[in-house]
């Protein structure tokens, strides 16, 4: 063979990327590592199971709402308004059903508001006086 072609027998070799962190502590290479008998260092994070972002800040909390002694209570409808309510929808014959439908709410809103446990919001209460054709808040 004299072309100048030789072969090269010097061995070649291939070495696999060293282990990322996160895969020298899956459990399997510990393991293994255990098996091979290396050695293996267990550290333990020093805020490890505990929520300090939750627990420093509800003492703060919990003071305040104990110093607060107001008495907080949602706003109610006003009878005048479940008396306009009801008034208006027996005027024009509808029931709770019908006029919650016309007005694209459920029926359960209907009779909230007439029962007076609803809290009042001004966008259902224009929708019902559109309805229903009648005004149902004070004089504008």
């Amino acid at each position: 063979m004299s072309g100048g072609i030789s072969q090269d027998w010097e061995p070649v070799v291939i070495r696999k990327k060293p282990p990322t962190a996160a895969a020298r502590k899956d459990e399997k290479a510990v393991n293994a590592a255990r098996r091979a008998g290396a050695e293996i260092e267990t550290i333990r994070k020093s805020v490890a199971g505990t929520n300090k972002a939750a627990s420093s800040s509800a003492t703060l909390n919990t003071r305040k709402l104990d110093e607060d002694t107001e008495n907080l209570a949602h706003q109610k409808v006003p009878t005048e308004l479940k008396k306009a309510i009801m008034q208006a929808r027996q005027d024009k014959k509808l029931t709770q059903a019908q006029l919650a439908q016309l007005i694209n709410e459920k029926p359960q809103i209907i009779q909230e508001y007439e029962s007076g446990k609803a809290i009042p919001n001004q966008q259902i209460i224009s929708k019902l006086e559109r309805a229903l054709g009648a005004k149902l808040r004070g004089k504008k």
